[in-house]
């Protein structure tokens, strides 16, 4: 047995401990019972309380002596007697029940709707009779005024079986799509069926007509926006003749007095699970609300919770023994749970040591297990410097931590943290200045990465509130928290992008940005004008294609001619790289022409090409260099000893371009060029 306190309301489960085998000899359970004691305090309430796989529905017949389950594997039902506190009989089916009724007060007549659309009959010995429906049923009732057995599910029809004549009369037309629930009023016995669509009819069944329509679906899709889909009818049920509760597929209960089309109250489950059954108390103003999850007993004027059960396996169906404290439940487990609550009503009479029972359990006073205990993750028992406890009785495992008794925790915080309420102290006090001084202007740090960018954000942000206007920070979302932290996310502002993109950039915030950068564009002006003079050198496509004025409709945003500007600029930089790049290879070529050669001399080979170079050259004149070329002539004019020099300059490539083709050229037959600092004069 085991005992919960949701909501200061104690809730003893019956059905938890351990079971012992069938086939275990009475030795072996006695021994079991001296050793384990979670077996020794056991109630096991009923015998063989069970279903070999999982248990779909349970009811208490109406005399209340006997409880019928059904369940799988193999498709089957169960009886018992609560008088003997154990199984009465067992049969089993073809197929899966979806619901059952009673038809007598005991478990003498029974009838099934099974999943393969057949309906059985049977007695106190047996099946008795099979029929099938024209569709798949989803509930079926019993009318017992008319002897007729109501069938609904997967069409727009209520089938009727007559049971005295043992035929079937002429359905009822609705006007839904599919029928998912039917209930039988006990006091005037009106017929209520719940929709796909969300509605509910009711039929009188003198008149065999439609008494009225009820649209539940509207209430349920106002108390919560995010309804995409109409909600379903899952669970009707009345108490007395007037009061009708009704269940939805996406978790909500509405109550309705059946004489008004708004229900006086409206319970949300919030878990977003189908309402699988309802029930009233009959004593108290109590509600009991079922979904696969949890039992929620609520009050009927208020709706203010009671108390819960938790499930721990997926919930199926549930029963109330009437005028008791006991709840059954069917569920996706073996056992079938037993629950018990004083506060809701007395034990059963079958069962009546249970009230002396849970009396003196009260009485014992027994306190939560963990009121004296603190969990400590390792982090923490580290912190505390307990690790050294592990394996001792003073610390119990459980989970990704330990428990330890608070007593023991208490002294170690006050030994390891002795000013641990100063500090609480200094902390609340500057929680406290800090909501006074809310108002004020609040100074941001600014990151060590993109400090730029951070700058622009900043005062971005204050012109939008000065304009209250709403606008996400991108310095204080964490999404973007590694562009201001990770150094691998700095802008390289000396790449062509940023150069190009930056003019762009910098008008959407021209008045910081113009000031900031005005004696920029002073500089880029002067090294336009030297650009345009070296225009007539350098005709490339792309430049051609910025200053074609004739096609461009853009060229009167400002935006533009900055863009110009630094492409400009870019272009001026690869010329400088390219220059650069000349005098390199004019100065490899100096040094080749100072390197020294030498000739050297054998009775069988010459080397007559490799003469030293002549010095005479380099003293010569400018005009005798050119005579020398044959490229430029010089001629003499006057007796005054005046000199006339006429140059004629061919066309030819650009030296930059030159030099790098000489110096490709160079690179590419490196490796077959013979270097000739190994060759020396011989002399004979």
């Amino acid at each position: 047995m085991q005992v919960s306190c949701p909501n200061n309301v104690k809730i003893y489960n019956l059905s938890a401990g351990k079971s012992l085998p069938e086939w275990l000899s009475e030795r072996k359970r006695r021994s079991l019972l001296k050793k384990n004691v979670d077996i020794r305090r056991r109630i096991e309430l009923i015998q063989d309380f069970d279903m070999p796989g999982v248990s779909t529905s349970i009811k208490v017949s109406k005399d209340g002596q006997y409880i019928l389950t059904t369940g799988i594997y193999k498709p089957r039902v169960k009886c018992f007697d609560v008088k003997n506190l154990s199984l009465k009989f067992e049969r089993c089916f073809d197929s899966e029940v979806v619901t059952f009724d009673t038809l007598s007060d005991d478990y003498s007549k029974l009838v099934f709707l099974h999943c393969d659309r057949t309906i059985e009959f049977h007695v106190a010995h047996g099946k008795y009779y099979r029929l099938r429906v024209p569709r798949f049923g989803r509930d079926l009732k019993y009318h017992y005024p008319s002897c007729d057995i109501f069938v609904v599910g997967d069409s727009n029809e209520i089938y009727r079986v007559n049971l005295e004549r043992g035929q079937f009369l002429q359905p009822f037309m609705t006007d839904a799509s599919s029928i998912n629930k039917c209930e039988i009023n006990p006091a005037h016995h009106l017929v209520v069926v719940g929709t796909q669509e969300g509605k509910i009819e009711a039929w009188d069944p003198r008149t065999r007509s439609k008494a009225a329509t009820l649209d539940c679906a509207v209430y349920c899709v106002g108390q919560d926006n995010k309804v995409q889909a109409v909600p379903g009818i899952t669970s009707l049920k009345f108490q007395g003749g007037l009061t009708l509760g009704v269940g939805t597929s996406t978790g909500q209960v509405l109550l309705y007095d059946i004489r008004s089309s708004k229900p006086f109250l409206t319970k949300d489950h919030m878990y977003r699970l189908p309402i699988k059954n309802v029930e009233f108390h009959r004593t108290m103003d109590l509600v009991y609300s079922m979904d696969s999850s949890i039992v929620k007993i609520w009050d009927k004027d208020s709706g203010k919770l009671y108390t819960s059960i938790e499930a721990q396996n997926d919930f199926n169906d549930m029963c109330v023994v009437p005028n008791t404290g006991m709840v059954l439940i069917a569920n996706e487990s073996t056992k079938m749970q037993t629950y018990y609550i004083p506060a809701l009503g007395p034990a059963p009479y079958w069962c009546s040591f249970l009230d002396s029972l849970t009396e003196e359990l009260e009485e014992l006073n027994y306190e939560t297990i963990y009121d004296d205990y603190k969990f400590l993750t390792e982090k923490e028992l580290d912190e505390l410097g307990l690790s050294h406890l592990k394996g001792t009785n003073l610390l119990r495992a459980y989970m990704h931590g330990y428990f330890i008794d608070i007593r023991l925790y208490k002294k170690a915080r006050d030994v390891m943290k002795p000013f641990e309420f100063e500090e609480y102290k200094k902390k609340r006090i500057q929680q406290k200045i800090q909501e006074t001084c809310g108002s004020r202007v609040q100074v941001h740090k600014v990151p060590s990465v993109n400090k730029e960018l951070a700058l622009k954000l900043m005062d971005d942000e204050v012109n939008v509130k000065k304009k209250k206007k709403n606008a996400s920070n991108i310095l204080t979302d964490d999404r973007f928290k590694a562009l201001f932290s990770n150094p691998d996310f700095e802008v390289d502002k000396d790449s062509q992008e940023y150069s190009l993109l930056n003019p762009v950039i910098s008008q959407l915030d021209k008045g910081r940005i113009k000031k900031m950068k005005q004696k920029l564009i002073q500089a880029e002006v002067q090294q336009t004008m030297e650009i345009e003079s070296d225009k007539n050198q350098d005709n490339s496509s792309d430049e051609s294609f910025i200053h074609d004025d004739s096609s461009s409709s853009e060229d009167e945003k400002p935006w533009v001619k900055e863009v110009k500007k630094q492409y400009r600029l870019i272009r001026k930089n690869e010329r400088q790289n390219e220059e650069n790049d000349a005098s390199e290879v004019n100065n490899d070529q100096d040094v080749r022409s100072r390197t020294k050669l030498y000739e050297i001399r054998d009775d069988n080979v010459e080397f007559r090409d490799a003469k030293p170079i002549s010095k005479r050259q380099n003293k010569a004149t400018l005009g005798d260099r050119l005579k020398n070329q044959g490229i430029h002539d010089v001629r003499d004019s006057s007796s005054r000893g005046n000199r006339e020099m006429t140059f004629a300059v061919e066309k030819k490539m650009s030296t930059g371009r030159r030099k790098l083709q000489v110096k490709r050229h160079e690179k590419e037959y490196k490796h077959l060029l013979r270097p000739a600092g190994n060759l020396y004069r011989k002399r004979r």
